[in-house]
């Protein structure tokens, strides 16, 4: 469990870098920069958490698949320091869950162990 939601964050991970990279080889920087859209405000703490919720779902996901997006739609409007910590975010939560899972399984083995 611990290496696939390792894998699973690498690979996130690798992808978001990877989709950062030039799609074209044309160096000229386009005319007019694309005007932000208008958006409805947003609490920035409660879609760093929805991010954090996605990617941990995705990391959490243990039937092998890859994800269909190399970067969830609820993390598409954060920054990517703030993508990033929310990766962080998820596996560490995701480990967590892990560690307290094993541990309930440590509890029951001794209880059942004991006469």
């Amino acid at each position: 469990m611990r290496i696939r939601t390792a894998i699973a964050a690498a690979a996130i991970l690798t992808t978001a870098l990877a989709g950062c990279s030039p799609g074209s080889s044309n160096d000229k920087p386009s005319a007019t920069p694309a005007a932000p859209s208008p958006t409805a405000a947003v609490d920035p703490a409660a879609a760093r958490q929805a991010c954090v919720d996605a990617v941990a779902a995705i990391a959490g996901d243990d039937s092998g698949e890859e994800p269909s997006e190399a970067i969830p739609a609820e993390c598409q409007a954060l920054s990517d320091s703030d993508y990033l910590d929310a990766v962080l975010d998820a596996t560490r939560q995701s480990n967590q869950q892990g560690r307290d899972a094993l541990q309930n399984l440590i509890d029951e083995a001794s209880e059942a162990a004991q006469p």
